[in-house]
């Protein structure tokens, strides 16, 4: 018993040497907060989360360096352009225009198939569609994705931040579907339906 008290009474007294001794270093100590996407890793400053979908999800702290409205429309482009591409993808294995420009199910080898005038009309239609968005895109005034298309008239103010945290959770989703769907076939040389039908257990 008493070597236990022993042992509380030293314990005691390094606590309080050690807060004795951060108090004469200078101050309080502060406790940084974690992120909650990563427990282990410190909260980056940025994500405060008043961003929709914003999960504290940082590992490279690029919000430290960069502008937070501009990594979230870059989020936002390429999350629409891979929900896009996924659907695409799924959809090439089963349906196609005539012509043997559009007879090749695998989206990889129809790259191949694309003609010269054909990678003009793509690469126009992009750069249209930069030209239009450049404004909005690089605006810090701007609401990072909006560039106000909504034929449906869908965006009512009471279900708009339903929506804005559908499209990124999804988008998100469609980023690693997608990468998923380009290492599979570099892997296999299979589609994503023809694997399926040629699933075996383990």
């Amino acid at each position: 018993m008493a070597a236990f008290v022993g042992v509380s009474a030293l314990s005691n007294a390094r606590v309080q040497r050690a807060s004795t001794s951060c108090s004469r270093a200078g101050g309080n100590v502060v406790m940084m907060a974690k992120s909650k996407a990563i427990p282990f890793l410190e909260a980056p400053s940025k994500l405060d989360g008043s961003m929709v979908g914003d999960a504290g999800f940082d590992p490279l702290l690029l919000s430290d360096v960069l502008n937070l409205k501009y990594l979230r429309a870059s989020e936002l482009k390429h999350g629409r352009i891979c929900m896009l591409a996924t659907l695409g993808w799924v959809v090439q294995e089963i349906v196609h225009l005539p012509g043997d420009v559009f007879s090749e199910k695998h989206a990889l080898a129809a790259i191949y198939k694309v003609p010269f005038a054909g990678w003009v009309q793509i690469i126009a239609a992009i750069s249209i569609c930069e030209l239009v968005t450049f404004k909005a895109t690089y605006d810090d005034d701007a609401k990072p994705g909006d560039f106000g298309f909504d034929p449906l008239n869908m965006g009512k103010p009471e279900v708009m931040e339903k929506f804005e945290l559908n499209e990124i959770k999804n988008g998100r989703l469609a980023m690693m579907g997608f990468m998923g769907f380009l290492v599979q076939q570099m892997v296999t040389g299979q589609g994503v339906i023809e694997q399926f039908s040629n699933f075996k257990s383990l």
